[in-house]
């Protein structure tokens, strides 16, 4: 314990992030009381320590849904980014996803900053399409082509241990997923479950994460 808890406060030692350190507390607190995995929490601190911009190039492996969300209670506005909450949201997402066959292993986005064209595949499903990164490199946004009728999608950009998250709003993230299901032919029921994680949370964002 007293190991893990030296190694977040030597991370956060070397950030030059204010940010990173406000956190601290936060973290280490949800780690003493039992609130989050040890590997979520530092995936949390990682997202602010490591706030590098992505620079987006090369084929990603898809790791799994990426949450983020706030919550309000007594007045005070808390940002839920790496705790139990999201943890038990992205499980619980990642089981309905699985479920229509998007899931580490069978999904991959291909990122060529050449020509700014990108491809997303799942399984045997191709989705091409085009991509532009702005606000240095901390925002990212997604234009399909033809075969999800130029479906458009704007969001955050950020780093990670493993590679990169992208975040969308809710709404836009469940539209690609649901379109993506009926192109697979699978019924779009499992999407719609996730919608419902989202009950009583707000600034609630649903995205990717990414390895290379």
């Amino acid at each position: 314990m007293k190991k893990i808890v030296s190694i977040i406060a030597l991370a956060v030692a070397v950030s030059v992030s204010a940010n990173a350190q406000s956190m601290l507390g936060n973290l280490i607190g949800n780690l003493t009381s039992g609130n989050g995995s040890v590997s979520t929490i530092i995936e949390g601190l990682a997202g602010t320590v490591y706030s590098a911009p992505v620079s987006l190039n090369g084929t990603y492996q898809y790791n799994g849904i990426a949450v983020s969300a706030t919550s309000s209670e007594g007045g005070i506005v808390a940002n839920l980014a790496g705790s139990a909450v999201t943890s038990t949201i992205e499980s619980k997402a990642d089981q309905y996803l699985a479920k229509v066959g998007i899931k580490p292993g069978a999904c991959t986005f291909t990122f060529n900053n050449a020509d700014n064209t990108f491809v997303m595949k799942v399984g045997a499903l191709s989705l091409p399409g085009t991509y532009k990164v702005g606000d240095g490199e901390k925002t990212v946004t997604l234009t399909f082509g033809k075969t999800l009728q130029f479906f458009c999608m704007t969001g955050t950009l950020e780093s990670s241990l493993s590679g990169a998250k992208m975040l969308f709003t809710a709404d836009k993230t469940l539209g690609l997923l649901k379109k993506v299901a009926g192109k697979l032919g699978q019924s779009s029921s499992e999407i719609g479950s996730i919608a419902k994680l989202a009950d009583g949370y707000d600034n609630f964002r649903i995205g990717f994460k990414l390895s290379k």
